[in-house]
């Protein structure tokens, strides 16, 4: 078996990749977000129950901007096809607390005192992201993609996040069905930009795709999403795919999940401003989940349980609620925050931020029983080896390096350290000669983990 370079490149344990062998009781195991405080609530006759979806967060130079539908014609005003239908546009310093700006820029008969940044059909899924690619034109500096319908998806640019423009008048030549939340960033190990779109699979029904493109005009041919073999065969109605920060050639996804088949478990809804119900296509469960891939098109699914289930909120359990909004932000160094819109439908539409762990989108556990994870072969480069882990009072994590045909690495075994405990995001392996492994840096090794009520969540080698 030929080692897999890790270089410097911190892992996560998403997917199997460093996964030759589990033993005892190690498992694989989903981290779910905590829900922490309401952060936006719509409000004012610029808004409605159908706006405060498909949000995404864009970080600006110390601010935070929040991209989310605005009006949206509840009516029989044209649906997603209307021209008066916008996107808005809130402020926050601190990811918790969003302002909305009076931008001036679009005119509703209240002299632009109001924080739209577009209107027309673009609004109606528009997903903005900071351009990141470091020939980008400062014109361009924000860039956005927006639209709906079959082959409706058009291209557009900011040098400020505020003041949009078309980058050309027509769509973009990408076959796709695009009433979702389609995402494009910059990708900076790819050296290209990507677009994860929707499309209708046979089969599947509501499905994603992806393509790449060198200026963000012209694209490749959409790819479907491909996965491993047995993963289950569910409908994606959103995908807000992301680079996880600090190990920008892993991509994670977290889809909102539609399942078809059920209707609202809620007695009442007579509430609802907007309750879809006998109307095609607009009845549904949703809650979100979380995959993984290093290509973009592979796509692995370990975890096909919920990454965010619906909760106790029965507001939660009508149709199109738990969208995962764009974008991961490391609002604090212990913390990193994700967003969730909430009751989709009724007049209190709303967004929730969501806590999580640097880097502990899931984890290798073991219990009290312990287990032992054994990596693949490996070649890395570095002085150090860096866990981010967390054990109980009683837990422990052990680290020995072999040779790729398991024989043992004098002085780097089980028994040549002290078990490491307590709860670490970037935690040195030192064993009784040193944490220095530069002399096996370049060979094949492999790692032998020993965990007792522990969860190892990433590794690096630096």
């Amino acid at each position: 078996m030929k080692p897999r370079d890790l270089a410097s490149r911190r892992e996560l344990f998403v997917d199997h990749h460093l996964v030759d062998r589990l033993e005892g009781d190690a498992r694989l195991r989903l981290q779910s977000p905590k829900r922490e405080e309401v952060v936006f609530q719509i409000e004012g006759p610029l808004e409605n129950a159908c706006s405060g979806v498909y949000n995404v967060l864009v970080e600006d130079d110390g601010r935070y901007l929040l991209y989310y539908r605005g009006r949206y014609p509840l009516a029989q005003d044209g649906g997603d096809a209307s021209k008066q239908q916008t996107a808005n546009v809130a402020v926050s310093r601190d990811g918790i607390h969003f302002e909305r700006p009076q931008l001036g820029i679009v005119d509703l008969g209240d002299g632009g005192r109001n924080n739209v940044v577009w209107r027309g059909i673009q609004a109606h899924n528009l997903v903005a992201f900071r351009d990141s690619n470091p020939d980008c034109a400062e014109e361009a500096r924000f860039k956005a993609v927006g639209g709906t319908g079959q082959g409706n998806l058009y291209a557009l640019h900011s040098p400020d996040g505020f003041h949009w423009r078309l980058t050309q008048d027509r769509p973009l030549a990408v076959p796709g069905a695009f009433d979702s939340a389609n995402v494009a960033f910059w990708d900076g190990v790819l050296g290209a930009y990507r677009l994860f779109s929707r499309f209708f699979e046979k089969g599947r029904g509501r499905a994603i795709q992806s393509c790449t493109s060198p200026d963000f005009l012209q694209w490749t041919e959409p790819v479907p999403h491909r996965y491993d073999e047995g993963a289950p065969v569910e409908q994606f109605y959103t995908n807000a795919t992301t680079p996880v920060p600090g190990a920008g050639h892993i991509l994670l996804s977290f889809p909102m999940r539609y399942v078809a088949e059920r209707t609202t478990p809620v007695a009442d809804t007579r509430a609802m401003h907007y309750p879809g119900t006998g109307q095609p296509g607009m009845a549904g469960m949703t809650d979100a989940v979380m995959m993984s891939s290093r290509d973009g098109v592979h796509w692995h699914r370990p975890f096909p349980e919920a990454w965010l289930r619906a909760g106790l909120d029965e507001r939660n359990w009508t149709h199109r609620n738990t969208c995962p909004a764009v974008g991961i932000l490391p609002l604090r160094p212990s913390e990193w925050s994700m967003y969730v819109s909430e009751h989709y439908g009724w007049p209190d539409n709303r967004l929730r931020r969501l806590s999580l762990r640097p880097w502990g989108f899931a984890s290798v556990q073991a219990g009290h029983r312990g287990g032992c994870l054994l990596t693949p072969p490996l070649t890395f480069s570095g002085r150090e080896l860096r866990l981010n882990f967390s054990t109980s009072a009683v837990g422990s994590v052990a680290v020995a390096m072999e040779r790729a045909d398991g024989r043992p690495i004098p002085g780097h075994g089980i028994g040549d350290m002290q078990p490491m405990y307590g709860d670490g995001l970037d935690a040195p392996v030192a064993w009784e000669s040193g944490s220095d492994v530069s002399a096996l840096a370049g060979s094949g090794v492999r790692l032998r983990f020993e965990l007792k009520d522990a969860d190892l969540f990433a590794l690096q080698f630096r």
